[in-house]
């Protein structure tokens, strides 16, 4: 455990910016999935407007530094791809 005052300061900013990451990161995966559930029921439409919410959240979850870039790349372009298969 911290003992010294900084040190309790900084535990207590971890664990808070610990939690909001995860969050952060529950709600893209969240907007991953909508995709992918739209890709399996074969619903185009769907699967594209639940791309257009899951791009940028993607972006912005790499742009915050929670994910890595080329994650969130790698991401947007499988699901693309997946959409374009249909």
């Amino acid at each position: 455990m911290a003992n010294s005052p900084q040190a309790r300061k900084r535990a207590r900013q971890a664990d808070k910016s610990r939690a909001h990451n995860a969050a952060q990161r529950s709600n893209m995966r969240t907007a991953i999935k909508n995709v992918v559930y739209a890709i399996e029921k074969g619903d185009k439409e769907a699967a594209q407007a639940a791309y257009k919410i899951c791009a940028p959240t993607v972006d912005k979850m790499s742009n915050k530094g929670i994910i890595h870039v080329n994650k969130a790349a790698r991401h947007k372009s499988r699901l693309n791809a997946q959409i374009k298969s249909m």
